[in-house]
């Protein structure tokens, strides 16, 4: 079969502006070729700044600000995409090709309602009238899992979870029936079970569309069951580049190799600490229409340990989080924070609570001002907490930097100039300059690549061993549960379903719900989604 959409030689250049010098051209895409039949599924990985998500917008003849294609072909059905008028690539983006990006939160407007967006791109192009837009829209709804198909669109963005916005995504690409998809982390917000219904959506599709995509992840695991052939990049260079079963199976490259063994080396056992730090006790929590979203959660957190929560998207992770740290108060039971309990609102406690609770947020492109650097982002807590200006204030804003392995060279970017990774890992040093004894972490590093993320974990394990600071720890990855918890609790529908030790939560015998879960986590294994969903139909039947 033909190949139908085809990069050669591609190079990107991205405008710098050196302190003291002229401004001048960086290279960060470094004569990249590839190659795509229709129905067939490409899956980009490397690590955060290897130049994934700017070769996946390429594909849409489009470059972020300061960022422009400066050599090689982008051929789409034979047609150099980059030579194409402005009128043509208006024609071409959201009809012939589309993007699904890595947060859904910064991509939906919030004033207005959800099926008005994922119908958007198929009505201006003239696909379809409206209500067979909508139809479709709604078909897509039910196909990913949404809950209420026929009524989820009449919602707000601010209404629906993480997860579920992303599916949104997933469902506003797939409406006009594209010949081309970039999945740039398209499953990132979401939780295992909820994943796998998405992968298996997102592979029926192309299946059965003949489309051809582009999946830009940093799971091995996801891009294992998605993809037909991986290519792993580093600092805009191609590392190594075949079938999936030849870059999992047999890699040649160091690279590969290190990004293969971390998502297989991930175990280990933690210790046990004394003493509590957090207390939740009988909460119960619920927005502005007064239907409780947590029902009566009891837990405890001891000093310098790490509790996870796990579950799918809806089932209340976050909002403990928000009830923890005074964003949303609780409307039953209390929180006592060693031994003190602490004010329902935020705006009620002393300064020293709240830099002693600090939250990492899950979606870092929603969390930062865009018009303050990096240095300005995390130099605010050092100010507001300790009041360190000038000399003093650059050195831990350095040091800080360093400690996320980014150094001083990103001190005065924006966080427009940053990849999702990057912004997640200023995110955490925003939090870390507080000197907090309590990090609620949801999902800080879901947007990072294996060798990133896991300096990250090594980072955190670190500061928890040198400083006894504890974590509660959203997370839907069993493998960092499995790496980093000491004690587990697993949420459905507000409620606690487990919650314990690790060694007891993840032994079995097993409720549904958790067999379910820890079944759900991709193994970097051909054929395993599969199997799962397989296993899932004769399960169903048997009931």
């Amino acid at each position: 079969m033909a190949d139908f959409f085809t990069v050669r030689d591609l190079r990107i250049a991205a405008k710098v502006y050196p302190p003291g010098e002229r401004p001048r051209d960086m290279e960060i895409v470094s004569g990249v070729s590839f190659s795509l039949e229709k129905g067939k599924v490409l899956g980009l990985i490397g690590e955060s700044g290897a130049g994934k998500s700017t070769i996946g917008l390429a594909a849409l003849a489009y470059g972020r600000g300061g960022i422009r294609i400066t050599g090689g072909e982008v051929l789409l059905d034979g047609e150099d995409i980059v030579t194409f008028s402005k009128r043509d690539i208006r024609r071409l983006r959201g009809a012939r090709v589309a993007y699904v990006a890595q947060s859904a939160a910064a991509a939906f407007n919030p004033a207005h309602r959800l099926i008005d967006q994922v119908v958007e791109a198929t009505l201006l192009h003239r696909l379809m009238d409206r209500p067979s837009a909508r139809a479709r829209a709604v078909h897509l709804f039910e196909v990913l899992g949404l809950p209420d198909p026929d009524h989820f669109g009449d919602r707000y963005p601010h209404q629906v979870s993480g997860g579920q916005l992303q599916r949104a995504m997933t469902a506003m690409a797939l409406c006009p029936n594209p010949e081309l998809i970039v999945f740039d982390e398209p499953t990132t917000a979401l939780d295992v079970t909820t994943q796998i219904d998405v992968l298996a959506a997102i592979k029926h599709a192309i299946r059965e569309t003949g489309t051809s995509a582009l999946y830009i992840t940093h799971d091995l695991a996801v891009v294992t069951q998605i993809a037909d052939d991986i290519m792993v990049l580093r600092n805009g260079q191609t590392v190594e580049y075949g079938t999936v079963s030849q870059i999992i199976e047999a890699p040649k490259e160091d690279y590969t190799k290190a990004l293969i063994g971390v998502r297989k080396s991930r175990e280990t056992e933690a210790t046990d600490q004394s003493g509590t730090l957090l207390k939740v006790e009988n909460v119960t929590a619920a927005y502005g229409n007064g239907v409780p979203v947590l029902k009566d959660i009891s837990l405890h957190l001891p000093k310098g340990q790490t509790l996870a929560i796990v579950g799918e998207s809806g089932s209340g992770k976050s909002t403990l989080a928000r009830a923890i740290t005074g964003l949303l108060p609780p409307s039953d039971g209390r929180i006592l924070f060693d031994d003190e309990v602490l004010p329902a609102l935020q705006k009620r406690r002393s300064k020293d609570q709240l830099r002693r609770i600090q939250l990492i947020y899950q979606m870092a492109d929603t969390a930062m001002n865009p018009r303050q650097t990096v240095s300005q982002i995390i130099g605010r807590p050092l100010t507001f907490y300790f009041g360190l200006r000038g000399r003093e204030k650059a050195r831990h804003i350095a040091e800080l930097l360093d400690a996320i392995e980014m150094g001083e060279g990103f001190a005065d970017r924006y966080p427009g100039e940053l990849s999702g990774g990057q912004k997640q890992r200023v995110a955490i040093a925003r939090a870390l300059a507080a000197k907090p004894d309590l990090i609620l972490c949801d999902e800080p590093t879901s947007a990072l690549d294996p060798l990133v993320a896991e300096g990250i974990l090594d980072l955190l394990m670190r500061l928890q061993r040198e400083t006894a600071v504890s974590y509660l720890f959203i997370t839907h990855d069993i493998s960092i549960v499995r790496a980093l918890a000491d004690s587990v609790a697993i949420m459905l529908n507000g409620r606690l379903q487990r919650f314990g030790p690790k060694s007891q939560v993840l032994l079995p015998p097993f409720d549904d719900y958790t067999d379910l879960l820890l079944k759900s986590v991709p193994e970097m294994r051909i054929g395993w989604l599969e199997e799962v969903l397989k296993s899932r139909h004769i399960t169903s039947a048997g009931n």
